[in-house]
């Protein structure tokens, strides 16, 4: 299976909001999803939030969706939650990641 690079970009996104979601992530007992290979979040200079992913497959992607999009639709109602998707093409992974 290839990996997936998903792509969120949450125009009306707050901090605050990227949080809560984080909290409710991790009060499910899912602080290190299963597939998951990196993250990052951060503030787009435009305004708003952005989100990448990589996940192991989509089908990773897909189940997780299950946990997150409930809980980005209850913590950011003001939302969108489409992402891009798309096959990866190489995904370096350091010995270590620093936040």
């Amino acid at each position: 299976m290839k990996n997936v690079m998903v792509h969120f970009d949450f125009p009306n996104l707050t901090p605050q909001q990227y949080d809560a979601v984080w909290d409710g992530l991790k009060a499910a007992g899912h602080s290190h999803p299963k597939g998951l290979i990196f993250h990052v979040g951060a503030t787009n200079p435009k305004g708003g939030f952005i989100v990448t992913d990589v996940w192991e497959s989509s089908d990773a992607w897909q189940k997780f969706t299950q946990i997150l999009l409930p809980l980005i639709q209850k913590n950011a109602p003001n939302v969108t939650t489409q992402p891009i998707v798309t096959e990866t093409r190489y995904v370096y992974q350091p010995a270590e990641i620093h936040a």
